[in-house]
């Protein structure tokens, strides 16, 4: 009997352990809506990011300097600016929009994955003497 107890106990645990194994391996970002960036060009004049939000996807508090968005995709944006409330932008495929710099959050709240374009406008070196 004292042996068919300790054969399950083993059992049991032995399933957790596997389990537990499976859940800690999976992926994060197939957990969660992700944002994705690729840096496609960055120079001294300028920093060129083609991004992309998942559904419900979130940004951490971030920074730009001076800024192009270009809208590859429509999609329907939430973004909250460093001490303002929150605003709602609807993105058009194709259209442009300069930003000056700024610190914000942003979030996906439409039910498409948002594709754009971000240029950041770097500042003129300062001249030497």
């Amino acid at each position: 009997m004292k042996t068919i107890k300790m054969a399950s106990l083993s059992l049991v645990l032995g399933l957790f352990v596997m389990l537990s194994a499976i859940v800690y391996a999976q992926d994060a970002a197939k957990l969660a809506p992700t944002v994705s960036q690729k840096v496609i060009l960055d120079n001294e004049k300028v920093r060129v990011i083609a991004v992309e939000f998942e559904p419900g996807a979130t940004t951490d508090w971030h920074s730009h300097p001076n800024h192009v968005v270009y809208a590859l995709t429509d999609g329907k944006m939430e973004i909250t600016v460093k001490g303002k409330p929150a605003n709602v932008v609807d993105l058009k495929a194709g259209t442009a929009m300069y930003l000056p710099s700024v610190t914000h959050m942003a979030k996906n709240i439409g039910t498409a994955t948002v594709k754009m374009v971000v240029t950041e406008l770097k500042p003129a070196p300062a001249e030497k003497k």
